[in-house]
């Protein structure tokens, strides 16, 4: 072995960190600890059933072919299906519009790739996705952080910190956005606010890059549309997954682009991985196919839904005075906020060893604030283990505030 590994390593290599999230998953092999850190689906949404019946028709039927390489667009089963579902929303698309990614975090990853040089800037929230921040980083990005309002990125600061960045001859990339259900914030960003934001990098010739994992699990209130419905210049860039809405395990996502993005996009993917898992991007065509999909969503909605409520009922019941959160109208997560002389993190120590865990606020801004803030996710754990565990996680707040 060479005596110095890290002398040889690559400056993106370097760069590399560790994910919180992950790391912090590991506490999950202590049997007493009640985690509400993963954005973990629950397991009782997984149609495991119907699966081992489609891989069974599947293997019978296709087998061979769902063995072999594919192509590295996707299964054109899949692709038809998912440009229908598309249609059926509203959204019309085309198949030069459409790639198929392994998770939206390789979408993430590749779309790093071919479009960041270190030194480049990105636009992110305040907070932000920690996978996106990361991937970002890898390529040497410069993120700069928007604060939030009630509505999501506050578009007046948005275009006071692009007037100055150009000004000062900085090479912006792109704004990374999560108009749905944020995460971590929860919030929804309304129509009104989107066509601001594409505004904006319409006038200073921006991409925007649509993170839309959660759109589809929508407890509440009106749908708004994808900022790639709205754009009209080709500038918008959405991703998909089935990681929330079908199956994590499969690690199958989908992005939406202009095709000369897509071009590149599978240019890239084709040395990344040749191609997505043909097998179970089959499963995923026959599973539309047969019209599971929205079948078995709204009962995970309704699971969903449940348990945000009991866990924002809990909320109102054991929180000590001072604490606030979002009342998010979908997705996975609610984001916390303690009083501004709070230290989320050592907050987090003291949670660990009365086994409840939850993930710093810390990690997602690109600024290093959001000390006095944390991530908490709803969609894992049962009823009873959420009302154990907020009891836990406000009875150490409760202590923490006594002792500053």
């Amino acid at each position: 072995m060479p005596k110095d590994i890290e002398s040889k390593l690559s400056r993106s290599a370097k760069s590399m960190k560790r994910s919180a999230i992950r790391e912090i998953l590991k506490l999950l092999q202590n049997p007493e600890m009640i985690s509400f850190a993963g954005g973990l689906p629950s397991p009782e949404s997984f149609p495991v059933e119907e699966v081992k019946d489609i891989s069974k028709s599947i293997l019978e039927n296709q087998g061979a072919a769902a063995l072999q390489y594919g192509t590295t667009e996707g299964d054109p089963l899949l692709r038809e299906m998912i440009l229908k579902r598309h249609s059926d929303q509203g959204l019309e698309a085309a198949q030069e519009n459409l790639a198929i990614s392994t998770g939206s975090q390789q979408a993430l990853d590749i779309l790093s790739k071919i479009f960041i040089d270190p030194g480049d800037v990105i636009i992110c929230g305040l907070p932000s996705y920690l996978g996106g921040l990361s991937s970002f980083n890898v390529y040497g990005a410069k993120p700069e952080g928007i604060p939030f309002d009630e509505h999501g990125m506050r578009v007046d600061l948005l275009r006071e910190k692009i007037e100055k960045l150009v000004a000062g001859g900085e090479k912006i990339k792109f704004i990374y956005v999560i108009p749905d259900f944020q995460n971590p914030a929860g919030i929804t960003m309304p129509e009104s606010r989107r066509k601001e934001i594409l505004k904006i990098a319409d006038e200073f010739d921006l991409l925007v890059l649509e993170d839309s994992p959660y759109r589809d699990i929508r407890f509440e209130g009106k749908t708004q549309k994808l900022m790639y419905e709205m754009d009209q210049s080709g500038r918008v860039i959405t991703l998909f997954t089935f990681s929330k809405i079908f199956a994590p395990g499969f690690r199958l996502a989908w992005l939406l682009a202009d095709p000369l993005i897509i071009d590149k996009f599978i240019m890239a993917k084709q040395s990344a991985d040749i191609c997505s898992p043909v097998f179970v991007q089959k499963i995923a065509a026959e599973y539309m196919n047969r019209g599971l999909l929205d079948k078995n969503l709204g009962k995970t909605i309704e699971l969903y839904r449940s348990r945000r409520d009991h866990m924002l009922e809990c909320f109102n019941k054991y929180m000590p005075e001072g604490v606030s959160w979002t009342k998010p109208e979908g997705g996975l997560f609610l984001f916390l906020k303690l009083p501004e002389e709070m230290n989320a993190d050592e907050v987090f120590d003291l949670a660990v060893k009365n086994n409840v865990a939850f993930v710093k606020g810390s990690v997602f801004h690109c600024n290093d604030c959001g000390k006095n803030t944390m991530r908490i996710n709803f969609s894992y754990c049962s009823k009873e283990t959420i009302t154990t565990g907020i009891k836990r996680l406000s009875g150490v707040i409760s202590d923490y505030m006594k002792m500053h």
